[in-house]
This record gives structure tokens, sequence and C-alpha cells, in this order.
């Protein structure tokens, strides 16, 4: 899953975005209100965690921006003030969640799992579709009882399919969600890798094709409705 970071406090930033990383995310950082909402235009995030305290706007002012021009980006804010009021406003100005410093890393790790998977229309952790089952917490695939080993890019790749099933993805925004703008291989690396996890996954027993391809467009997880449960 792929993060935008808002914090001023380079120190946490940086401890934030190594331990978020060591949990499978890829994490973007912004230390002003301004670059973050530019950020939020140029890339496609799955989740938002915002700092109220930033040196050039505030955090709801960060907010009303980001949801008038976009309204699904799920937002999770870090915060040292844990009033009332103050939870009471960020979440009235379009926040999803709030958390208070100092806060459980394992608790951050699972608020922004359930947010992720909330704003893609799914009630749990455990993604079933037919004979295949992701788990988003353990990052672990698996085709009946059989697991599926997958390079940390093929795990990203089948994760974001996952997450939007039905919906097409982009070999744009493959390339957007592996490498972030950041020494970006050709467009093809993205057919090599389909290519790859297909055959991990009818090797490993998927009783029907799971990825298709729509010519022009890109690929999506094609399942039928009725084999498809979250």
């Amino acid at each position: 899953m792929r993060i935008l970071l808002v914090e001023d406090d380079m120190l946490l930033a940086q401890s934030l975005t190594d331990r978020l990383e060591g949990q499978g995310f890829h994490v973007d950082e912004a230390d002003r209100g301004e670059d973050a909402l530019e950020l939020s235009d140029l890339y496609e995030y799955q989740v938002m965690v915002l700092d109220l305290g930033l040196p050039d706007m505030r955090g709801d002012e960060v907010l009303d921006n980001l949801r008038a021009k976009n309204e699904r980006l799920p937002v999770l804010v870090l915060s040292g003030e844990a009033d009332v009021e103050a939870r009471l406003s960020c979440l009235r100005s379009g926040a999803d969640d709030y958390l208070t410093k100092p806060f459980n890393m394992e608790e951050l790790v699972a608020r922004l799992h359930a947010l992720v998977r909330r704003a893609n229309g799914h009630a749990n952790n455990r993604l079933q579709f037919g004979d295949i089952t992701l788990d988003l917490t353990a990052r672990d695939v698996r085709v009946g009882n059989t697991r599926v080993e997958l390079t940390s890019k093929e795990y990203q790749m089948l994760e974001l399919l996952c997450l939007r099933k039905g919906s097409v993805v982009s070999k744009e925004s493959f390339l957007d969600h592996l490498y972030g703008g950041m020494d970006e291989p050709e467009m093809k690396i993205i057919d090599v890798f389909i290519c790859k996890l297909r055959k991990k996954i009818e090797t490993a027993g998927a009783q029907h094709p799971f990825i298709e391809t729509v010519w022009g467009r890109g690929y999506r997880v094609d399942v039928p409705e009725q084999k498809c449960s979250a």
C-alpha cells in the first residue's frame, strides 16, 4: 500500500517511515500542507497520515482543501491534542480516523489496514476470491491451503488488484504504485510481473483464471460474483 505521510517533525517522520516500510507499506513524506496537497494531486495513494501541527497551514485546512477535490482518500490524523473537540473538528473536516500521540505502532498499522479495506468495500483483512485468499495483515496469499511465494512487487500488484476487485488497474497506476515516480522502468515490466503472478497462482492450483487482461486499459481481478466474498 502506498501512504502519504504528512509530518513536519523529521525525526518522527523518519522513524514512522522506517517502521511502516518494514510492514510492507510504500511511504512518501511531506512536511508542509501545501506539499501534501500537491503530492495527492500527482500520485494515487491508498491512505494519508496527517499531523495537525504543520508550519504552513492547519491540519483542518489541509483536510478542507483535500476534500474539495478528493473525497475518497482515507485520512488518519495524528495529533498530540486528546480533547474531544479537536477530534470532532477533524472528523467534521473530513478525517476518517484520529490517533493521539504517543501511539502504539501496531495500532497505527491496524488502523491503516482497516481504513484502506473499508475505503475499497471490504469488511475484513482476509479477502476471499473463490479458492484464493489474500491476508492483508500477514501479506499472505494462498490457493486453498497452498501458500503462494511472491516477491514484494508481485504482492503489491496483487494486493492492489484485489482491493479494487472488478475495477481495471492501468499499467501507469501499477508503475506509480510500485515505483512512485522514482527510477521507473519501461511499461512492459508490468506485463512481465503479471505473467509471473499468473503462473505462480496457477501452479499453486487455482481452479479458474484470476487476473484478466483488459486490452488497451490494464488488468483486473476476474472472479464470478457468486464465488467472491469479502
